[in-house]
């Protein structure tokens, strides 16, 4: 197993992984990204999830909703399509992907779909379903919360992860991590990097172990370490804005392992931001897509 330090992600690394637009820039030159969630009582992730994605510069977003009750729009960004998740899933378009860490930035001919699924997923037979269905899609995959509880619960859904040829972006917490690996959250945090590379190997995907100094383990088998974010981000929803981030770039043609260290550093760097603005007690997910989209921009080549 590598022993080498993890290396530090900098902003330097990560803005040269981006591209301006062209002038003539049209939105499905930067992809579709589904997002699958959003039971009842949970539907603000999967819409959290979805307003980080279009507003970190996705073509097209489309929302999923298991809940019984689903609003028709949403009101706050009427530019997400919102449909019952079992519609939002057959829809989904599925444009050749390059192979597996090969992404790239192009002006228009690389235009992925990408799925999101988990962010107030909950764990019911339904939901099993959908996660089931979506295992079999061939599409950049980026799972998160119940998504992965499910995996950890289903030995034949880990099986299915091993089967697919698109990439996978895997973001579990301590708590979800030790689920995945049969273990204690104690376990998890004494020896993190052994924890996330031994993810990586089992999930077949790049992955962040979120936290304090969030390790992401790529698929060129390295190990990076984010040493941005504060204590202002242990608030709800922070996650979901992650997930939604990372498909956001992998949409716009970055490959998984770019866009996990972009979207992990930046999404610390909004939070630090927003520390500044003496806002870390009381910090919201929503306001942190909004500090990210302002860095972003800040980042973009001229």
């Amino acid at each position: 197993m590598p022993t080498a330090r993890p290396a530090t992600i900098t902003r330097k690394q990560v803005a040269a992984f981006l591209k301006p637009r062209p002038k003539d820039s049209h939105k499905g030159m930067f992809g579709t990204v589904t997002v699958i969630g959003g039971a009842d009582g949970m539907i603000g992730a999967a819409l959290l999830a979805g307003r980080a994605a279009l507003k970190m510069g996705a073509g097209c977003v489309h929302v999923g909703l298991l809940a019984d009750k689903m609003p028709l729009v949403d009101m706050r960004v009427p530019e997400l399509m919102l449909h019952p998740a079992g519609d939002a899933l057959k829809g989904i378009p599925h444009p050749k992907l390059p192979p597996k860490g090969e992404g790239e930035n192009v002006k228009g001919s690389f235009n992925p779909s990408v799925l999101v699924i988990g962010c107030g997923l909950g764990r019911s037979l339904s939901a099993q379903k959908l996660l089931y269905d979506a295992l079999l899609l061939d599409v950049a995959l980026v799972a998160d919360a119940d998504a992965l509880n499910l995996i950890a619960q289903r030995p034949d859904l880990r099986s299915m992860l091993h089967g697919r040829k698109a990439p996978a972006v895997f973001t579990p917490h301590p708590g979800e991590a030790a689920h995945l690996l049969g273990c204690s959250t104690e376990d998890i945090q004494k020896d993190r990097a052994a924890a996330v590379r031994e993810l990586a190997r089992r999930l077949n995907g790049s992955v962040v172990l979120k936290g304090a100094g969030s390790l992401c383990a790529t698929q060129d088998g390295r190990l990076h370490i984010n040493q941005t974010g504060n204590p202002g981000m242990s608030s709800a929803g922070m996650g979901d804005v992650l997930s939604g981030m990372i498909a956001a770039f992998i949409a716009q043609g970055l490959n998984t392992d770019e866009a996990l260290l972009l979207a992990v550093h930046l999404h610390g760097t909004a939070g630090d931001e927003l520390a500044g603005q003496q806002a870390t007690l009381g910090m919201s997910a929503t306001e942190v897509t909004e500090w990210a989209r302002w860095l972003l921009n800040r980042m973009l080549p001229k």
